[in-house]
Order: structure tokens, then sequence, then C-alpha cells
């Protein structure tokens, strides 16, 4: 996984997935693998990061063997995506704990605003090749 990073994310929640459908169809150059957080390799790294395996209220990212989650994952991804998404950086201008606190009242209330699945998204098969233990 050298000079690739990994995006886990909450497998059920709708505003989860179309996060990782927008960003794999940004990721021109195939930076980013994909994972559910309830999939056994999620449970595995979440581990790892010291966080509860129960823990689902962020995407965590890990990348060159360092663990990201709420704002600074959003701010980190659109670094490394093509088009104008790199300028989201001005956000970094922001300080982290306001940054946060909307990013926690946005997924506090993801499954009103934007529902549930009852099961992980299944990739695409074009896209099957990015999603680890799939």
């Amino acid at each position: 996984m050298d000079n690739k990073a990994i995006l886990f994310f909450d497998g059920v929640c709708n505003l989860c997935n179309g996060f990782v459908q927008f960003v794999i169809t940004r990721d021109k150059k195939g930076y980013f693998s994909f994972a559910a957080l309830q999939s056994e390799i999620g449970q595995e790294y979440m581990q790892k990061a010291g966080l509860s395996v129960k823990e689902l209220n962020t995407v965590i990212l890990y990348e060159n063997g360092t663990f990201y989650t709420h704002s600074d994952v959003a701010l980190r991804v659109a670094h490394n995506l093509t088009g104008l998404w790199p300028l989201v950086g001005v956000f970094w201008l922001i300080p982290k704990p306001i940054r946060d606190f909307i990013y926690d009242w946005i997924a506090r209330n993801r499954y009103k605003w934007f529902g549930k699945k009852e099961a992980c998204m299944l990739p695409r098969p074009e896209w099957k090749s990015r999603f680890l233990g799939s």
C-alpha cells in the first residue's frame, strides 16, 4: 500500500456511500482504496487506530502510516483529487475545533437527512479492485 491511502467509511450510510462515489470518480490517479468500517479489514484497522469497533461516526483515512478523522479527512482527500478540489485546502485556515463541530453535527444527523441502507454498498464492477476485502 505504498503511496496509497485507504478511506474507511460507514458502509450503510447513504451520505458516506455518496462521498465514496464522489471521491472515486475524481481520483483519476487511483490514489485511494476503500473499505467499509463494518468489514473485517475495517475492524482490523479501527483496532490499530485505537478506535472503538462500534465507532462509525466518522470517515477514517489511513495515509502514510497515520490515521485521520473528522474534517481532516475531507481536506486531505480533496487535496488529492483532480480539478479544482485541492482549492478546498483553504478551509485548513478554519480552526480544527470549529471544522470538527460542523462535521460532527452533520455526522450525527446523516441517517436522518440522507438515510441508511440495510447492508454495505457493493462496488460497481469497474471499481471492485479499489475496494479492500470485497
